[in-house]
């Protein structure tokens, strides 16, 4: 296909971007979950992450909000919103079949809030976004629309990672795969990323104790990774 517009590109990179923040999301609630259970550790760290307020009055609260609050900017249900939004738009771009994937990710979710059982009946949400990446590698033809989604999704991943201290080896192996995303960005594609940026994330993530002592910059830099230079 010829250059796509910024607009377009825009709406396939924040499609691999939401989908992207539901599962990552998801995955670290139940850790959260995990260690409410096992080592009596409350939720107050998950927001420190995040540098967000505490207005929950208990785990519980927490956890529904996060989960099912549409209206919570950071919750599993907002972000799938959002990448169904986009998937709305793209539906021709990324398929019908890919698009059905999004639409059946709410019912999983949908059913948890009422399920006795929150974290089980939550399972075949996880199942439903990998058969999402698998229509996504399968279905799309365009290596640039592809490849635009999957820069979404490592920006994600990474932007999670990063803000959740996870382990040095983890951050670094999915920068060195968003950087192999960004080299087969086409040099006449409108969504350019910012190189200045760029370099500033590879000095940090490129050493251990650059990452321990600058992640905060880091998070920085990536969030303006794709501004105008």
């Amino acid at each position: 296909m010829g250059t796509i517009s910024l607009e377009h590109s825009d709406c396939l990179y924040w499609l691999g971007r939401y989908t992207e923040r539901v599962f990552t999301t998801l995955k670290a609630l139940q850790e959260t979950y995990d260690n409410m259970l096992d080592k009596n550790i409350g939720y107050e760290e998950y927001l420190g992450y995040f540098e967000l307020p505490d207005k929950y009055d208990n785990n519980i609260d927490f956890l529904r909000s996060f989960l099912f609050d549409k209206q919570n900017f950071s919750s599993v249900a907002y972000s799938l919103e959002r990448a169904y939004d986009n998937g709305i738009v793209l539906r021709e771009d990324i398929s019908t079949e890919a698009f059905s994937f999004l639409q059946v990710a709410k019912d999983p979710l949908k059913n948890a809030k009422s399920a006795k059982n929150t974290r089980l009946a939550l399972l075949p949400l996880e199942d439903v976004l990998y058969g999402f990446w698998g229509c996504i590698a399968d279905n799309i033809y365009d290596e640039e629309i592809k490849n635009i989604i999957y820069c979404g999704k490592s920006t994600e991943r990474l932007d999670l990672y990063l803000r959740m201290k996870y382990p040095y080896d983890e951050v670094n192996r999915e920068f060195e795969r968003l950087c192999i995303r960004l080299r087969r960005v086409p040099k006449n594609t409108p969504y350019r990323y910012n190189t200045k940026f760029l370099s500033d994330l590879v000095e940090i993530i490129g050493e251990e104790n650059e990452y321990d002592l600058n992640s905060g910059k880091a998070v920085s830099s990536l969030e303006r990774l794709f501004e105008s230079a």
